[in-house]
């Protein structure tokens, strides 16, 4: 029997169900992370812990969480047979920030996992692995689950494994109305669309809206595991149907989650799509000016210098990661942190939790209209009057997996002294290569973590320009694959 090879990406380990994502596969990641989760316990001398496992809307979800479940409880119960072990298991879906804050809530929680596969097509799974602090596991404790993948446990000598099914949605749904002003909100009178692209926000953030007293359209709010045919992913052309909702609805807004409703796409009341750099700056502002707050702002490399600027205006620091969220989770962990984003919608606030919640920031982005009595476009508007007007896009090069991990191992030696006709002023190896060309244009390569394809980003004052460092980054990224397989044949 051929055993599947498990390898935690970005952000936790996915497969398609069946092909490599099936009980076997399951079972044995399950297992290793009890392992790691003991040794961890061990090393700080917990002697009461929980760990909480919930699960989004995808097919087999609900039943592979409670295999998960099971296994951690009987794994752990078997490695910590003096301790008091309990493994808490949602009692329906629920999103990833859901269980983020339930563990982080927890003084008694030593972490958790999420069965989800994020924004990856309907037939995909995955398993996210969440630490004590309700953040992302960092790359030294996924690398111990996939060494400790075969590793033998000792049976268990009549300790006692126990999974309780628990309601951990309802507590966290609370805090969310607890962190905006919901008086300001009801008092706004707006009108929204709702769209969580049948992924883990279904039902919850309309709910939760019309709960406070606001107007919702609800679009794709049904149980489909299929997710209707669409890609569970907050961005154009998954996006449309909402934009078409704010539109036909004289809506102020329109917000769409992804598949485990930790990003989120934004839609104007003209129906324009409201990129995740925007986001970011907006709350940045909101943040600031209408909440107080002070810290820096952290965001990726292929993040909009959008960001840079409004930190600057704002008169607040500003970081630059590599692409994922542990990193700005790193970040965090410092106590400085205002505010995390990064390009692909995920937004996070460490007064909060130390991850992305796209409910939250649904919200926040309703309190600042509601506070300020402007929507969205015109919030949008005055940012670039402050800041100025950039033109952002990313290509996605689908490759085979072969040539993903050649190009990977060639991003770093890769160093173009011009670009599109412009000579390269620097460049950083950092996360792929990332070339600067002036303090408006670059262009970024980087192999994906997740799916099987090359990612260029770009960014330029023009939307033209734009266009022209994107076809330059897409011939870079295929010399380099025709380099590759002609080495391969000498």
């Amino acid at each position: 029997m051929t055993v599947t090879k498990i390898q935690f990406g970005t952000d936790g380990w996915r497969a398609q169900v069946g092909r490599g994502f099936d009980t076997e596969s399951v079972s044995r990641v399950s297992h290793a992370t009890a392992c790691a989760f003991a040794e961890v316990a061990q090393a700080k001398g917990w002697q009461s812990l929980r760990i909480i496992i919930g699960y989004d809307t995808r097919e087999g979800a609900d039943q592979f969480a409670g295999l998960a479940a099971q296994i951690v409880a009987d794994t752990m119960a078997a490695c910590l047979p003096n301790q008091d072990v309990q493994v808490v298991l949602s009692d329906r879906y629920v999103p990833t920030p859901c269980v983020c804050w339930t563990i982080a809530r927890d003084k008694s929680a030593i972490g958790g996992i999420q069965l989800t596969a994020s924004h990856n097509p309907a037939g995909w799974l995955g398993f996210k692995v969440r630490m004590s602090d309700g953040g992302a596991a960092p790359v030294e404790f996924t690398q111990r689950i996939e060494e400790l993948l075969d590793a033998s446990v000792p049976v268990a000598s009549g300790a006692v494994s126990s999974v309780a099914a628990v309601d951990i949605l309802s507590p966290y749904l609370d805090a969310l109305c607890q962190f905006v002003d919901v008086d300001a909100i009801r008092a706004a009178n707006l009108k929204l669309v709702v769209d969580p692209l049948y992924g883990a926000a279904r039902g919850y953030l309309a709910d939760t809206f019309e709960r406070i007293g606001t107007t919702v359209i609800r679009i794709h709010d049904s149980a489909d595991p299929k997710f209707g045919g669409l890609h569970p992913e907050p961005i154009p052309p998954w996006t449309d149907t909402a934009a078409n909702a704010v539109r036909q609805n004289a809506a102020i807004a329109g917000f769409v989650m992804d598949g485990d409703a930790d990003r989120l796409g934004a839609i104007d009341d003209m129906g324009t799509f409201v990129s995740s750099h925007k986001i970011l700056a907006l709350l940045a502002i909101h943040l600031v000016e209408n909440h107080g707050r002070q810290g820096r702002i952290v965001k990726t490399l292929s993040t909009s210098l959008l960001v840079d600027r409004i930190a600057a205006f704002l008169g607040v620091p500003s970081t630059t990661t590599p692409i994922g969220f542990k990193w700005i989770y790193a970040e965090m962990l410092q106590g400085d942190v205002l505010i995390g984003g990064e390009e692909s919608g995920g937004i996070g606030i460490p007064g909060h939790i130390f991850e992305r919640d796209g409910l939250l920031m649904s919200l926040l982005l309703a309190e600042m209209m509601a506070t300020t009595g402007h929507s969205l476009r015109q919030l949008i508007q005055q940012l670039e009057k402050r800041v100025g007007v950039l033109y952002y896009d990313r290509y996605d090069l689908t490759l085979n997996q072969q040539d993903v991990q050649g190009v990977r191992r060639a991003l770093p030696t890769l160093n173009p002294v011009t670009i599109a006709g412009s000579a390269v002023m620097h460049y950083t190896h950092t996360d792929g290569a990332k070339f600067i060309l002036s303090d408006s244009e670059w262009l970024l390569l980087r192999a994906s973590g997740t799916e099987p394809m090359v990612r260029i980003y770009a960014e330029s004052a023009t939307r033209e320009r734009t266009a022209e460092l994107l076809a330059a980054g897409k011939q870079l990224a295929k010399e380099t694959t025709v380099k590759r397989a002609k080495g391969q044949k000498g």
